[in-house]
């Protein structure tokens, strides 16, 4: 790790997560990271917060660095892909986050043996917390496939897989925390239905999410059978059911 030179492209929520990760867990310096973006609006905040060098210029930094970890919407992609065209060099790797798109998106672009690599986190990211699926391309090394995994295994956890089986991560982890939140805000407000204090029912709600999922993962039981346990013949749960 300590001749990577990591190039960010884009300085949102994700590139944040990221660097905090990175930074936090020490496998990087923040001389070991910079961070391009057109708005200067979203490169202010991590130089306050974490003295990485930034750029407004993506060719600045892409020059600079040996890993380019790309950030940014898939609208934005077509973009900046002349600047990894005039910028590619043997040597770096391209990591994108870039959600719904292919490896074969760069690749058509880049020299044929770019070595590429795709990856789907999530924003629990945010607090260390992701999970996060990646697949590699055709020339990325096992070295390449195992620097990806640490990077990710930063914020979270990391497993690879196939790139056909990314869209189906795209459903599940990619979008699963909307669904959480939707599940959670419910329980909140039946809590509130039923007499609640707003503020109590979001906490309760919270802590039972937590709670489930920590007891899921430490037991390693199947939902079902936990469920079950839960539900007691003729109790408040299986009518809740």
């Amino acid at each position: 790790m300590k001749a990577t030179k990591l190039g960010f492209l884009g300085g949102g929520n994700m590139a944040t997560a990221l660097i905090r990760g990175l930074l936090d867990s020490g496998l990087l310096t923040a001389e070991q990271i910079r961070v391009s973006d057109v708005l200067e609006s979203q490169l202010k905040p991590l130089r306050d917060s974490f003295s990485v060098a930034t750029d407004t210029n993506n060719r600045a930094v892409l020059s600079w660095a040996n890993v380019i970890l790309v950030a940014v919407k898939p609208q934005v992609v077509p973009k900046i892909v002349p600047d990894l065209v005039a910028t590619h060099r043997a040597e770096q790797l391209l990591i994108s986050i870039v959600a719904g798109t292919p490896i074969a998106s760069f690749s058509a672009a880049l020299p044929a043996t770019a070595r590429i690599i795709r990856a789907m986190p999530n924003t629990p990211a945010l607090v260390h917390r992701a999970a996060t699926a990646l697949a590699a391309g055709p020339h990325a090394t096992d070295a390449d496939v195992a620097f990806a995994l640490q990077v990710f295994r930063a914020v979270g956890t990391a497993v690879v897989l196939p790139e056909h089986q990314l869209d189906a991560v795209t459903g599940l982890s990619g979008s699963g925390p909307g669904y959480v939140m939707l599940m959670v805000e419910a329980l909140a407000d039946g809590g509130v239905r039923a007499g609640l204090a707003r503020d109590v029912a979001l906490s309760l709600a919270i802590q039972t999410l937590y709670g489930s999922a920590e007891l899921l993962s430490k037991t390693g039981e199947h939902p079902a059978v936990l469920k079950d346990r839960v539900a007691s013949p003729g109790g408040t749960t299986i009518a809740g059911l």
